[in-house]
């Protein structure tokens, strides 16, 4: 039933939306070799599966790539920015513009309701809130009519469909996906996967998902790959050879 429902890739693009060149990340309590990635080049409205086991760095890699964490060495251009030099607010601004992240754990407030989640986007942004905008982005994700809810009074699925909204809400150029089909059945895992594709194509947005999922791994079959398995294998002989 998962090989017939095999997703398509959103539509092209002409220039790069993800470039890196020697990109390393070295964990300061960590005292073994920083983590050093393959280059990658990202087209416009690609999608690239970012493949590894746990602890190869896929999450580390994600972090990178949304601003989150400061690079140890490389360059980094991501949706035509080179990152590394901005700041605080200025990159809180950049990235809520730029980069809709859809984390495995979700952080939906649970002080907020489900509409008030979504704004905190603008205010990341430093942009006015957007009701209508709001309204639309829960509509096409199906949970329009759970704005007024609260996180507990969802359920996990409900909830992933509302941080994929807050994900997109701001028509992202960069959608990025940690794992995205953990603990999911097949069927819902495979929705998941559709809604996903679906929300990038809609704002012509490049899509990376991370996965040691096999199941995602062979819906994306023919789809740009970067495989951190040799990574995470390197770092763990370098922490043998230490002890």
């Amino acid at each position: 039933a998962w090989a017939l429902r095999r997703l398509r890739p959103p539509g092209r693009g002409c220039r790069r939306m993800i470039r890196t060149r020697g990109l390393s990340y070295r964990y300061a309590t960590d005292g073994t070799a920083p983590l050093r990635f393959p280059d990658v080049d990202l087209r416009q409205g690609g999608t690239l599966l970012l493949r590894g086991r746990s602890g190869s760095g896929k999450s580390t890699w994600l972090s990178l790539i949304a601003g989150l964490r400061g690079a140890s060495g490389g360059d980094l251009f991501v949706a035509g920015t080179q990152l590394g030099t901005q700041r605080g607010a200025e990159m809180d601004a950049w990235r809520a513009r730029s980069i809709g992240f859809l984390p495995q754990k979700l952080h939906l407030s649970s002080a907020l309701t489900v509409a008030d989640n979504l704004v905190l986007v603008y205010f990341a942004a430093g942009l006015p809130r957007d009701d209508v905008a709001i309204t639309r982005a829960l509509a096409q994700v199906g949970v329009a009519e759970l704005a007024a809810r609260k996180p507990h009074q969802l359920s996990g699925g409900q909830a992933q469909r509302v941080a994929l909204a807050r994900a997109v809400l701001l028509a992202p150029q960069l959608l990025l996906a940690d794992e995205p089909t953990a603990s999911l059945d097949d069927e819902a895992a495979a929705d998941a996967l559709a809604l996903l594709q679906q929300s990038a194509a809609a704002c012509d947005a490049s899509l990376v998902i991370a996965t040691h999922d096999q199941r995602v791994v062979q819906a994306l079959a023919g789809v740009q790959q970067l495989n951190l398995n040799e990574i995470g294998a390197q770092r763990l002989l370098d922490k043998r050879e230490q002890l």
